[in-house]
């Protein structure tokens, strides 16, 4: 699966220390670190990060100004011990603003935006779209080209993807359907969402899905509104 990649830039290296072992923690991660702010904004056309974790005080350097000059393509996080700057980080069109010291829980939500940032058309627009998934003790990033089908599993929904191999995740079916595009993904049962790119075939009581080897049911509330919406594709 495709690591997420990312620059750190601030003066203070336990602060990239921090950010460090978080991004190893979480997994799917590739992190550069610079405590020399016009060293890492020089290598920001080279490294083409996904998201860019950026310090405001720093030595020589205001993070607010090199924020100008980063390229649209990346999410920007801002990680800070000065919380009066959040309001004018927000206006630079900053996906977070972390707030030092800074919680695991809260790094994992600031990235779980970034990537639904690169899925609204943010980041590389050549890039899959992804969503960020929670595992038991970590975060995954999930292509949406990857799902062949959702299924509920009490607290939890297994996802199935197209190449055979399944993530366990600890959302609710819920939950995850709000993450993906209404458009590409439909739900058609209680305890399943399907991408409409696989359907194969369908009556009004089960969809068969290229690849999957068995039809999976439709529910008795969603028939009609599936059946119709399946027609059109």
């Amino acid at each position: 699966m495709k690591k997420i990649k990312c620059v750190a830039i601030d003066d203070e290296p336990i602060a990239l220390l921090i950010l460090s072992e978080f991004c190893a923690r979480m997994g799917n991660m590739e992190l550069v670190t610079f405590t020399d702010p016009r060293e890492g904004l020089g290598k920001i056309d080279s490294e083409k990060p996904d998201i860019v974790f950026l310090d405001i005080e720093m030595n020589g350097l205001n993070g607010l100004e090199a924020a100008r000059s980063l390229p649209k393509g990346c999410a920007l996080i801002f990680v800070t011990a000065h919380a009066q700057y959040a309001l004018e980080g927000f206006n630079l069109d900053a996906v977070d603003f972390l707030h030092k010291p800074v919680a695991y829980e809260r790094f994992v939500r600031a990235v779980e935006k970034a990537v639904r940032y690169a899925g609204a058309g943010g980041m590389h627009e050549d890039e899959p779209e992804v969503i960020m998934v929670r595992q038991e003790y970590s975060s995954v990033p999930l292509r949406l080209d990857e799902i062949l089908y959702i299924e509920a599993l009490g607290n939890y929904v297994k996802i199935v993807r197209r190449h055979g191999d399944t993530i366990l995740s600890r959302l609710s079916i819920k939950s995850i359907g709000e993450l993906l595009p209404s458009d590409r993904f439909l739900r058609i049962h209680r305890s399943y969402i399907i991408p409409l790119s696989c359907v194969d075939s369908f009556s009004r009581h089960e969809v068969q899905l290229s690849g999957a080897g068995r039809p999976l049911p439709i529910g008795r509330v969603y028939g009609d509104s599936v059946y119709r919406r399946l027609s059109d594709i």
